[in-house]
């Protein structure tokens, strides 16, 4: 039965997704949007690439409108964020004390940066990563350039801040605990590339390495020294090491929780009408019968689609293709498909990496189960990125030295289906 009303635990992607997927299926009940932040919800992979970069303004971070909530009668409480569930009253408990009820409650409630241990972490110009707020506050710091910036952390956020930070012109250093950055994401050799990249754009790395201690004067932060007792001068340092689920919520309301909040492929969580999407939903995939978290925005996206019509009873899964993009310099990055499927095994390189223009297939046995295309162009239809979520979800096993072959094209390495 279509639930009386809604309540949605965490303001962002996820959770405005969710919202407007209720409306556009013509639901008419009450939806509640509770989030921890003062912002209506928006998107975040601008905010360390064209925001952070001042190419793009506070619109091209709205998920929609502020005025489409009021509009479409959809309750935001910001600052407000849901405090505790009681799966058996079908309650929650917001932030400043009130109670409501709920005939389905979606949690989405992202994720935390990761923090480190370090002496000196609560020095001013010391910060982690993951908020439009941060990114205001960086942006600020770096746009006139001139700055020592010291990263802490060798992932996708640490090196799309290295490349906004650079480009402004300030001195970047980057630590990491990787012998190449990225190489857990994309391998060794993908991962310099990466590297090749941002030291031919000044960016300086110390692998592999730790920071030890961050120093200070006046409670203004001055450097880091390394484990290995290098001093690296910093005017500002971002700790940039991961995030961590938001799993409280749903741990203190017994449900059941391993590296995320465990659904089934429809985003149902273990207790009664109760779901979860984004950062923190670990899902069951339909494709490999394994369950993923993702943490990347086309997986909040796709998750607050699904998880609304699961909620509207609809039988749908959660079983696109994960996909996420970064651009870093003169490269755009676009990669889709199964990291863990595709970890530890070298990919094919259709084009040359020199040109900083190619497609990058992984394979196991035989068949596509991820693939990154740079700078490859998105006039040439199917696209590179249409093409690879094809072959994955073809499960057909395609020749290695076919996939390279330029002089066969993207879209006739598509299996054909009788």
């Amino acid at each position: 039965m279509t639930p009386e009303s809604i309540v949605i635990a965490g303001a962002g992607l996820a959770g405005a997704t969710a919202a407007r997927t209720l409306r556009s299926e013509g639901y008419a009940g009450n939806i509640t949007i509770a989030g921890t932040e003062p912002h209506p919800p928006y998107l975040r992979p601008p905010l360390s690439k064209e925001y952070l970069l001042g190419k793009a303004g506070e619109d091209a971070v709205e998920v929609v409108p502020e005025s489409w909530y009021a509009a479409n009668n959809v309750r935001l409480r910001l600052d407000t964020p849901v405090a505790s569930v009681d799966p058996a009253a079908h309650t929650v408990r917001f932030a400043d004390g009130t109670v409501q009820g709920y005939g389905a409650l979606l949690l989405a409630p992202g994720a935390t940066p990761r923090t480190l241990p370090l002496s000196g972490a609560d020095l001013d110009g010391v910060s982690t990563f993951r908020t439009l707020d941060d990114s205001r506050r960086l942006r600020d710091q770096l746009a006139s350039g001139g700055r020592n910036l010291v990263l802490i952390g060798s992932g996708w956020i640490g090196m799309e801040l290295a490349a906004a930070a650079s480009t402004y012109g300030n001195q970047v250093t980057l630590l990491g605990l990787e012998d190449i950055p990225l190489a857990a994401a994309v391998g060794p050799e993908l991962g310099s590339f990466f590297r090749t990249l941002h030291e031919d754009n000044g960016v300086r790395f110390r692998l592999p390495a730790s920071a030890r201690e961050i120093t200070g004067q006046n409670r203004r932060v001055t450097g880091v020294v390394t484990n290995t007792g290098e001093l690296l001068p910093a005017d500002i340092v971002v700790i940039a090491v991961g995030v961590v689920p938001e799993t409280a919520l749903a741990a203190a309301a017994g449900l059941e929780v391993r590296n995320g909040i465990l659904t089934d492929a429809s985003l149902r969580t273990s207790a009664p009408d109760i779901f979860a999407a984004g950062d923190a939903a670990n899902a069951l995939h339909p494709f490999t019968g394994e369950h993923h978290r993702s943490e990347h925005w086309s997986n909040a996206l796709n998750g607050g689609k699904v998880a609304a019509r699961a909620m509207l009873g609809q039988d749908v899964a959660l079983d696109t293709v994960p996909y996420f993009y970064t651009d870093q310099f003169d490269v755009s990055m676009e990669y889709s498909g199964f990291p863990s499927l595709a970890a530890k095994t070298a990919p094919v390189i259709r084009g040359s990496l020199d040109s900083k223009e190619f497609v990058a297939f992984w394979q196991q046995d035989g068949r596509v189960v991820a693939g990154m295309s740079v700078n490859w162009p998105r006039s040439v239809k199917p696209s590179a990125q249409k093409t690879i979520k094809t072959l994955i979800s073809a499960r057909a096993e395609v020749p290695a030295e076919r996939l390279a072959d330029q002089t066969v094209p993207l879209d006739q390495l598509i299996p054909v289906t009788s």
